[in-house]
Formats: structure tokens, sequence, C-alpha cells
């Protein structure tokens, strides 16, 4: 007889841990261990589905309105690192939907959290009703997010875009309606239409009137070093003085993602957060991307600058999203809401990753992953070293080349082979996932190939068969064979 656990004093935790229940979640995750055990490299597409492939393309274009970027569909299974597609093809995944899956494919931890979470009785939680699961997750990322900081609240949503919302509307409200926001240039924020305007890409606001009213500063600038500083306090002070108590808050990306995987020390970003301190003006931490990446689970708290941050937000590999604040910065009822927070499933796949990296030995500056990042510049210093035909100098919007070709921290990593011209860079992303390697583009010229590697199912010498598949790519380019 299975056992009752009459020691539960309700249903749901007691059906949950029933041994039948856990008995057979045991067998699937057994059998998903025997099949992934097939799947140990990159390989082409099985003979015989590459009609149904197509399409099932077809059929992602005509309801899309247009064509997908790669002809990527997947079969739902994988081996961490690795993903299958619908046509039987396996490809190393180094983008992992833009860093959501940060386990890769298929991994049994975060299978097993799947399971469970489809006993729940829904499957949308969300301001109004909401399990035990959100309230777990959401205690356990404000805690960390306290550790340096004074964030006390997290509110959950379903969407970085609407985390970012969140925060803007909580800087908003705590600044009487200050109507002028304090950006970065090359930033990202997401697609609403708020967003989109304050995100500095022409690209992603065509056709949307611009209402924002958004002062940009210039970022970090590896050429120009410690005098990058400067030039950013110059133009905030500009800003300050033409608008004085008119700037609802200061958005940092600490690692600057669409904008091209940018780095900036702490010595770049202090006095700024300082200054707007003492003006008065809302320091907001954006970590959608960066958030659990680098080797701290926060960016802010890896390069001590926790004391200035009154609002971060969350999202990508969280699974779910998040704006965080402080108690100074909890908004007046009504403020905040939404139908949907997010699904139970990724409430529970959420707290399992993050419970896994906080306590897996993942950060640090010995943790895992900082030994995926040292693993990836050596492989990329030997690349740029053997193949110089691959690497002109990087040329920016300027005009100045550089040799930097190589950026990036924690499992945020950039390669710019080709002197960053666009055109050559997508060239180069279809050649890899041809041969077997999925990345991504970041930067507004020059471009960059960008790579998330999956840092909870990822090893050092996985990088061996994904750098063999990039030298047989970039040579294709070369002999323009792409």
């Amino acid at each position: 007889m299975a056992n009752t656990n009459e020691h539960h004093d309700v249903m749901g935790p007691s059906f949950a841990a029933n041994d039948i229940v856990q008995a057979s979640i045991d067998a699937i995750l057994s059998e998903l261990k025997t099949a992934q055990a097939s799947i140990t490299g990159a390989r082409p597409a099985r003979e015989g589905t590459s009609e149904t492939y197509e399409g099932w393309l077809q059929r992602a274009a005509d309801v899309r309105g247009r064509p997908c970027l790669y002809p990527y569909i997947g079969s739902g299974f994988g081996n961490g690192p690795l993903v299958e597609l619908a046509d039987g093809s396996v490809k190393w995944d180094m983008i992992n939907g833009i860093g959501v899956h940060m386990f890769g494919h298929s991994h049994p931890t975060m299978v097993r959290a799947q399971l469970e979470a489809g006993l729940s009785d829904v499957c949308m939680e969300g301001n109004l009703q909401f399990n035990a699961d959100m309230v777990e997750l959401s205690e356990m990322i404000a805690t960390e997010a306290a550790k340096g900081s004074n964030i006390k609240y997290c509110f959950m949503t379903n969407s970085g875009a609407m985390a970012n919302e969140s925060a803007l509307k909580v800087c908003q409200q705590k600044m009487h309606g200050a109507p002028r926001i304090l950006a970065f240039n090359d930033c990202f924020m997401g697609r609403s239409t708020t967003m989109a305007q304050i995100g500095d890409s022409a690209g992603g606001r065509v056709g949307i009137p611009q209402n924002a009213l958004v002062d940009y500063l210039p970022f970090y600038d590896e050429l120009d070093g410690p005098a990058s500083a400067c030039y950013a306090m110059k133009r905030l002070e500009e800003y300050i003085k033409r608008y004085p108590g008119q700037h609802s808050c200061c958005i940092f990306e600490l690692v600057q993602g669409e904008g091209g995987f940018t780095v900036a020390p702490r010595e770049f970003f202090e006095p700024l957060m300082k200054r707007c301190k003492e003006a008065g003006i809302p320091v907001w931490s954006d970590e959608v991307q960066t958030f659990g990446r680098t080797e701290t689970m926060f960016r802010y708290q890896g390069l001590d600058l926790g004391q200035y941050v009154d609002v971060t937000t969350i999202g990508k590999m969280s699974q779910i999203c998040a704006a965080l604040y402080t108690e100074e910065f909890n908004p007046k009822a009504g403020l905040l809401s939404g139908t949907f927070s997010s699904s139970t499933s990724a409430f529970r796949v959420g707290h399992a990753a993050l419970t896994t990296l906080r306590d897996g030995g993942y950060y640090g500056a010995d943790g895992k992953i900082a030994k995926l990042q040292a693993a990836w510049r050596a492989h990329c210093d030997k690349l740029v070293a053997e193949h110089p035909e691959f690497f002109s100098p990087v040329v920016d919007g300027m005009g100045r080349a550089s040799e930097n070709y190589v950026s990036g921290t924690g499992g945020m990593m950039r390669l710019t082979p080709f002197g960053g011209d666009r055109a050559t860079i997508m060239k180069s992303l279809h050649a890899l996932f041809h041969h077997g390697v999925i990345a991504f583009l970041c930067g507004h010229g020059p471009y960059h190939l960008r790579f998330l590697a999956p840092i909870g199912a990822m090893e050092p010498e996985q990088f061996e068969p994904i750098f063999d598949i990039m030298r047989t790519a970039f040579t294709s380019v070369v002999n323009d064979e792409a």
C-alpha cells in the first residue's frame, strides 16, 4: 500500500509525496537517462525527416508572418548542452533561448521539477491567486538580492519587459511622476512600447511614437578605459543641471547584453551611482540578462555596488521575471498587479535551478561559472592565434580599429571575427548552425557572436568539439561556402 503521508496537513503535499507518484517520476527519469546516452555530440538530420521538418518550418513562417531566423524547431529532447531538432539533427546549443535554458535540455533535476509541477491543481499563477511555490521562490530571490544591498521586496511577473515596466512605475511613483529617464547608449530594455523607446536601438522602435523622455549617457569603452567614467560623468552633470528634479531613475545594465556583451569595471559605475544618489535620482540595476550567470548571483554584488541600488530587475535564467526594490520604494497598493505571474512549472524549475546554482559550487572566483569563462577564453585565444584569417581588426562606429576579439564575463561570452561586419557575422551564424552550433549576435556596429553557454549543464572540456565546429564554419565563410 502506498504511503499516505498522514503527517501532512493538506492534500497537495501529501499527494505529491505519495510513494507511487514518486516512484513513477523516478521511473521516467531513469528512462530519460537511458535515452540521453545516444546524444553525445552534434549530428546531421536523420533521413526521412526533412520533408516533415520543412513542413514545420513553413507552418511556423505562415503563422508568424515571416520565416524563422534559424530553421530551429526542437523535438523536445536533449542532453545538457546538446539539443535534438525535429529533423533528428543534434546541435550544441550555445544561446539557450537567449539565456533562458541555463541547465540545457532535458536536465533531470529540471525535468523532475516540471513533472512535480504537473501534479498541481493549476497551470498558471497570478497576483490574485497563487500557490506556495510562488511565495517560496520570491522569498529565495529577495533573500539573495538582500546580500550586500537594502533590497527587500520581490514582485513576480511574466516577462523581462514587464519586470522593467514594473520597476519604472515604482521609480516614477517614488519621484512623484518625474518625466525623464537616464539610460546608457546601446542599452536594451525589452519590447513593450515604453521599453522599446528607452532601449537604444532604432530598429526596435520603428513606427513607435517617442513619448518617453530619455537622456543617454555614454557607456564604458574599452579603448577609452578610465576616461569613460569622466565622459559619462560630464554628461550626467549636464543632464542634472538642465533638468533638475525631473529624472525618475537612472538605469544601469552592469553588463550590456544586446548592446554587445560589454563589461565595465566598478570604477566606471560607482561614481555615477554615487552622484545619482546625491542628486536624488533612483538607481535601477537591470539584471534581466546578467542575473545568475556571472560569478555572483547578482552582478551588483560582484562589483560591490549593492549599497546604491534602489531597484533591480531579473529574468531569463530564473524562468520567471521580477522587479525587486527596497523598503523606501515599496509602492502603494494598486500600482503593480497582473493576471499571470508565471506557470507553476516555471516557479518549480526556477527554484530548482537557483538552488542548484547557489549551493552547487557555481559562484565565486573558483566556481564552475568562472572556470567555464576561463576555458572559453583559452579556446578563443588559441583560435585567434592559429587562424588570423578569421580575425581582422574590429572597427567601431568612430572608425577606430582594435584587436579586442574576446569579451564577456561568467556565462556571457563574446567573440568578434571578420572585423565585426554584420553581413559576415550573419553568414558565420548560419554556417555554425549548419555544422552543429547555435549562437546569436549582439552589438550595434561592430557586431559580435554572442554565446550564452548553459552554465548548469556544461563542462569546460565540451568547448573542444564546439571550437572544432567553429573552425570548420569560419573556414567555409572565408571560402564563401556558407
